[in-house]
């Protein structure tokens, strides 16, 4: 049974041959608490197998409630759904137990019902990841007996649409592969300096000029290649609220990120009274159409905390999670440094330089957010000039950032771009399209491990979980997407998930033994991935430069 990510504890018939089959006859025994997941097992797999899976009770000779197919009976021919929070699986739980009479499948909360429901699609082989039956195919689940829980509470992935719009279906799309590799947090990162992707009805300008640039550059700053033409788009309210529903009932949670002080030209261009005026002409910047960190940044002025606290409210209408990601990576100081108002702002609250500056900006948002049931949370650039209580780190710039913060009492994040930037590139060879940064195989991110030996046990509880992070400068459409994330991102699932040995005593052979089944998943499910074997021609991108670096990455 090649599952993925590996559950905790499993046996199965060791001669093989048992199996439960499933027919016109099956019907879906739903207890109470499990609505959700059976209409997602009868949505997807009754396309996938063109069983209907009606509920107990309506086939002709059910025996109802205590006689074998109703919602309370264990019944032949029956996969039975039930919550039990008493059933001691941990949360987001699950115990699946198949024989050949029969499926039982019990989560130790909704969440873990749907967890378990991923594995049993698994179990009836990659077909049943299609949307539409195959003719003559027969369904049957081997007998085995299943019990699993998450490591960790944070399995996420970060997807950039600021550099390069992703429509609504796109992410749609993703939630739903996320859902089958038991993640279950979409960190999306909506604004930069590239493009603003969230309406905000306060401020229509933010998407009327903030959502639209006039070219982008192709491939990485360094190329010469151009798209000469406009690029953006951005996500109505309503398709926030579409997202965050269609998310929540797979169980994942969607952060929002809303970028500050940094990464803010977009903002400024549509307002350009967010900006250093005492220093640059902003009412003559654009949305910028290049990458990397533009020097124009946020004013930090009343006005500038007002507009975002305006920003903020409507977000917080929109996204009901616990985090709200304010960035607060890759902020240039040099305005500030030249800024009047700046440099009187420092002087006025005794701060300790522009580091400081940026430290009271942050402050400032966690307080906010904290005052309406929320918590910060921000890249690990936040730790410097100190990190209020109850906020929490994102640790890109490797493990260090992490560590401090851990020891420091925050909760952390752990996606450290030496292991889970899925914009660098897989491979050295000479067909790897438009390469990025150090070489990380699918192995280098099954390895990765989230909680680095330098914190002890209790430290180590600070640790969340971890993420991928997919930035799109160069994957300007979704098949490019789907080459940078997949395979890696199943690797990372698996290492979010799975309870799993020491990086260097990790089984890769069984993972990709187990990976040659599920390549066949990721087909069924029109995954553009990168093949074991390299890019297929139509995935290369010839004479479009990157920016590879040789050898080994830093330490993390």
């Amino acid at each position: 049974m090649d599952l993925i990510p590996k559950p905790r504890h499993m046996t199965c018939d060791p001669a093989g041959g048992a199996r439960f089959t499933l027919d016109a006859d099956t019907v879906l025994a739903a207890g109470p608490g499990t609505g959700g997941a059976a209409r997602w097992l009868r949505a997807t797999l009754g396309a996938a197998t063109g069983l209907d899976l009606p509920p107990a009770g309506t086939r002709t000779g059910d025996s109802g409630p205590g006689g074998g197919h109703g919602a309370t009976g264990e019944g032949r021919n029956a996969v039975r759904l039930d919550v039990d929070p008493r059933a001691g699986l941990g949360a987001e739980g699950y115990e699946l137990s198949v024989t050949p009479h029969g499926v039982r499948l019990t989560g130790a909360d909704p969440a873990g019902l749907f967890r378990g429901a991923q594995t049993l699609r698994q179990l009836l082989g990659p077909d049943a990841f299609r949307r539409a039956p195959l003719p003559g195919r027969t369904w049957s689940l081997p007998a085995a007996e299943i019990r699993d829980a998450p490591r960790f509470r944070w399995r996420g992935l970060l997807l950039d649409v600021a550099r390069h719009f992703m429509p609504k279906d796109g992410v749609l799309r993703l939630l739903d592969l996320m859902a089958a590799h038991k993640l279950n947090v979409l960190h999306l990162h909506l604004t930069d300096d590239q493009g603003w992707r969230i309406e905000i009805e306060r401020y229509p300008e933010l998407t009327r000029t903030g959502a639209w640039r006039s070219r982008s550059r192709f491939g990485h700053r360094a190329s010469p290649l151009w798209e000469e033409r406009p690029h953006g788009g951005f996500y109505t309210r309503d398709d926030i609220r579409e997202i965050v529903s269609y998310a929540a009932e797979r169980h994942i949670t969607v952060v929002p990120e809303i970028d500050v002080p940094g990464h803010s030209q977009a903002a400024v261009a549509a307002y350009p009274e967010l900006g250093n005026t005492d220093v640059v002409d902003t009412s003559a910047l654009s949305v910028w159409d290049d990458w990397g960190i533009s020097p124009n940044v946020l004013a930090p002025t009343d006005t500038t905390l007002r507009f975002y606290e305006g920003v903020f409210e409507e977000v917080l209408e929109l996204f009901p999670s616990e985090f709200v990601h304010i960035g607060g990576d890759e902020c240039p100081k040099d305005q500030w440094r030249r800024s009047p108002a700046a440099q009187a702002r420092i002087r006025d609250l005794g701060l300790d330089g522009e580091d400081g500056l940026q430290a009271w900006f942050t402050g400032h948002f966690a307080g906010w957010l904290a005052a309406r049931g929320r918590r910060l949370i921000g890249w690990d650039e936040i730790l410097e000039g100190g990190l209020p209580d109850g906020a929490a780190v994102s640790s890109w710039r490797g493990y260090a950032g992490g560590i401090a913060a851990a020891r420091a009492g925050h909760d952390v994040v752990m996606c450290p771009e030496q292991y889970v930037y899925l914009d660098h590139r897989q491979d050295g060879g000479p067909d790897e399209p438009v390469p990025i940064g150090y070489v990380r195989t699918l192995e280098d991110v099954y390895r990765f491990e989230p909680v680095p030996p330098g914190l002890d046990r209790a430290h180590a509880r600070r640790v969340l979980g971890t993420q991928a992070n997919m930035w799109t400068e160069v994957t300007e459409d979704a098949a490019r997407v789907d080459y940078q994330t997949f395979p890696r991102l199943v690797a990372l699932a698996e290492v979010a998930w799975s309870d799993l040995p020491a990086p260097q005593e990790r089984d890769f052979a069984d993972f990709e033994r187990r990976m040659a089944t599920h390549y066949r998943r990721l087909d069924a499910l029109g995954v553009a991935y990168r093949p074991p074997a390299g890019p297929l021609p139509w995935q290369r991108r010839p004479g479009v430069l990157g920016r590879p670096r040789e050898g080994a990455p830093p330490d993390a």
